[in-house]
């Protein structure tokens, strides 16, 4: 038997399978089915159409030492799939106090999620991919298995970080990262094909080239390709790179020109 606390508020047509656990305080969307020895703990919103797995714990507290017992949330969207023994943790008083999840992600089994971190949607996280506190990702990202991303890294749109690649710096939009530490190895071809049009793709390697390939100074070459550029995802990248704060991983080389 389930155990579901009173004060639960629970969807129609949802599912709750044998020795789940649902606390008082957890939004559980329709439709939505949790399995067999899942726990959802604290504050904790689920949207609607989600598959969460037997033993995923979902909105148990921060493991940070500077958490002690502060109000806080973990809102998750609709259609997201949490696999086994995948950990998704609220947010904490220092870093907005919520962890925000969007729509359509996959979260493969052993993943975890940390406080503060903030993910959009349609990524992929394979198994034992580990986001530290206060990570960014942004939407149609994808984590390798045994990926480590180190607290307060952003990761930008249709980026894609290959497996047992420890990550400690900022990965743009469209970028492929890989090594042990990641560094910049290209563009995410195959995700740009699939979501974006013919025509965008070219913009995207003409500015990579000029951003990571031509030895020019980075930040100099962002601005300039912002103020040239017609191309709203050459825009987002070099915004990306202008606000960046723990700096792009590529190789620096020197310019003989």
């Amino acid at each position: 038997m389930a155990v579901i606390e009173d004060g639960a508020q629970i969807g129609e047509d949802v599912v709750i399978e044998p020795f789940a656990y649902v606390s008082a305080k957890a939004k559980i969307g329709d439709r939505t089915r949790i399995g067999q020895c899942a726990r959802i703990d604290g504050d904790t919103t689920i949207g609607e159409d989600c598959r969460i797995f037997s033993h995923a714990v979902v909105g148990s507290i921060p493991q940070d030492l500077k958490f002690h017992g502060e109000d806080v949330q973990l809102v998750i969207g609709d259609r997201n799939t949490i696999r086994e023994f995948t950990l998704i943790n609220p947010g904490t008083e220092g870093g907005g106090s919520i962890t925000r999840i969007g729509n359509d992600n996959l979260f493969m089994g052993y993943v975890h999620v940390a406080h503060d971190c903030i993910i959009g949607d349609y990524c992929i996280f394979a198994n034992a991919a580990t986001l530290a506190g206060h990570v960014e990702i942004g939407n149609g990202v994808v984590v390798g298995g045994l990926t480590p991303i180190h607290q307060f890294v952003k990761i930008g749109d249709l980026a894609m970080i290959a497996g047992a690649s420890a990550l400690s710096q900022d990965v743009p939009p469209f970028c492929l990262a890989e090594g042990n530490r990641a560094i910049l190895r290209g563009l995410n071809l195959t995700g740009m094909r699939r979501n974006l049009p013919r025509e965008a793709i070219d913009p995207i390697r003409t500015a990579y080239k000029e951003l990571f390939e031509r030895g020019k100074p980075l930040k100099e070459t962002a601005e300039a390709l912002l103020k040239t550029t017609e191309s709203e995802e050459v825009k987002k990248m070099c915004r990306f790179v202008l606000e960046t704060k723990r700096g792009i991983p590529f190789e620096r080389k020197i310019n003989d020109q």
